[in-house]
């Protein structure tokens, strides 16, 4: 079955990090730089989630010169993190870490 799948996918999606970085690309592409400054991640740490983003098809990379435009899978990615926005805003606000 396709377990082995969702697990990867599910686990992809619950890190901090990359959830961070996915918030980032949600009002368009960037370059990795962009994504740093946002974020405020090392480098290298960016790079290391944005290729298991890629991988899983989180994200799209796109060359451009030396550098790498990195954009959100707005057909599949978007619309499932604007969906679990309003779910945890409306169903998980007792689950919040104090």
């Amino acid at each position: 079955m396709l377990y082995d799948a969702y697990e990867i996918f599910l686990e992809t999606l619950a890190n901090r990090r990359r959830i961070k970085i996915v918030e980032a690309l949600m009002n368009g592409p960037k370059h990795v730089s962009e994504i740093v400054k946002r974020t405020k991640f090392e480098q290298s740490n960016v790079s290391h989630n944005l290729k298991r983003l890629e991988k899983c098809g989180f994200v799209k990379a796109k060359r451009n010169g030396k550098n790498r435009v990195y954009s959100l899978n707005n057909r599949t990615i978007k619309p499932l993190m604007i969906l679990i926005k309003n779910h945890v805003s409306k169903y998980c606000k007792n689950c919040l870490r104090r």
